[in-house]
């Protein structure tokens, strides 16, 4: 098995270099970029997810497009997106904690 060479990173980090110049606005997020998968550039947004929606809109993400699932036993939530963009994929990740149980308030304390 031959070790990969950076060219073979080269769609991700086209990617990359394409949203820096598009959205130097947006939040910075966390990237990934890997040998393993060497054509996916990951966005991940960690106690943000309010970056993680500023991206999935500005790159026109469908909401209905965007997974939810817990992880943690329960006490972090995730959203994920998947699209495919400029010969890459993209995978675009939110976690965010999810409130313990005395701190979920009902509608009625809430608007009493």
């Amino acid at each position: 098995m031959s070790t990969p060479t950076l060219s073979a990173l080269g769609a991700p980090l086209l990617l990359l270099r394409m949203f820096s110049a598009e959205y130097p606005h947006l939040p910075a997020p966390c990237l990934d970029v890997s040998t393993v998968y060497p054509d996916l550039l990951t966005l991940s947004f960690h106690d943000d997810l309010g970056g993680f929606e500023a991206w999935r809109d500005a790159l026109g993400i469908a909401v209905e497009s965007v997974s939810h699932h817990v992880q943690c036993d329960g006490r972090t939530r995730v959203l994920e997106a998947k699209a495919d963009y400029a010969g890459a994929r993209l995978r675009l990740v939110g976690y965010s904690k999810t409130p313990a149980l005395s701190e979920v308030r009902s509608r009625a304390e809430a608007d009493g």
